[in-house]
């Protein structure tokens, strides 16, 4: 039997304090909102009770954040695509913000177990003067378990329409592209973060964005597997590869700190899920 999800997330300001509603179809919930760092920001925990997806199954995530709103998303562990008989999984997300709006789209890592069929698609809609800053963790089997990604395929499609688009197949069969020193050069770990603008940055601040990504990556074991680039006016991208999740996360983790910091001077508070 498959699942078919839905989910809809509203933030908005409100005296002040952003708050979030939500509606929902199938397993997929929100928890309670947290406020760990004032009113301004809204904590959200998005779970989904059965814990992965099978072929057939298909979640639809969408969030929409109002003037002035601040949301924070991530998840309580990973997204897990399991083997498919035929049929793919699929995980569609839409975010769209408003002028002033900002949001952290940090979800932990996705893994694709062996002879999964995976579709995960991000679509990112930023009116001018919003700001996105977000992350995509991707692990292709679990090679600590002795269960290499030999079989299946992940499709994956990260857009801010008329602005960015990346786009990969990815199959088990692709030995060039999964080992090759041009591909993924044996790495099993696909990590990237990006802060994303519904207006053009201003060169300065562009600048120091990825000045001080940079300096988080210098500075980090993954540094030789990790760099930078503004591919757009409005979007700034940061990737890594490694072989396993858990270095990836640490450095996305300090390079979300460093932004938040010079681009939002705010600390680097993080969920309070993380910690658990």
């Amino acid at each position: 039997m498959s699942w078919h999800a839905q989910l809809q997330l509203d933030y908005s300001l409100e005296a002040g304090k952003t708050v979030a509603r939500h509606t929902h179809s199938g397993p997929l919930r929100v928890l309670q909102s947290l406020y760990p760092e004032g009113p301004a920001v809204c904590h959200n925990v998005l779970i989904h009770p059965p814990g992965g997806l099978v072929g057939g199954d298909l979640l639809d995530i969408r969030v929409q954040a109002h003037a002035g709103a601040h949301g924070l998303i991530t998840t309580p562990g990973a997204t897990r695509y399991y083997r498919s008989a035929g049929e793919a999984a699929v995980q569609r997300t839409h975010i769209a913000l408003a002028t002033d709006a900002r949001l952290e789209w940090l979800p932990q890592e996705s893994l694709c177990y062996n002879a999964c069929l995976a579709e995960n698609h991000l679509t990112l809609a930023l009116e001018p003067g919003a700001e996105l800053l977000g992350w995509d963790i991707t692990a292709l089997g679990l090679p600590l378990a002795g269960q290499p990604f030999a079989q299946g395929q992940l499709l994956q499609h990260l857009e801010v329409p008329g602005v960015w688009l990346e786009r990969a197949t990815i199959a088990a069969s692709d030995a060039r592209l999964l080992d090759s020193p041009v591909g993924l050069a044996g790495q099993r770990c696909m990590a990237l973060a990006f802060f994303v603008t519904g207006s053009p940055l201003e060169k300065s601040r562009r600048q120091r964005a990825l000045d001080c990504a940079r300096a988080a990556i210098a500075d980090h074991p993954l540094a030789a597997m990790a760099g930078i680039t503004s591919p757009h006016p409005q979007v700034i991208v940061a990737r890594a590869l490694a072989p396993v999740v858990e270095p990836a996360m640490n450095l996305l983790r300090q390079v979300r700190t460093a932004w938040r910091a010079e681009l939002w001077s705010k600390s680097a508070q993080s969920p309070r899920i993380w910690a658990t």
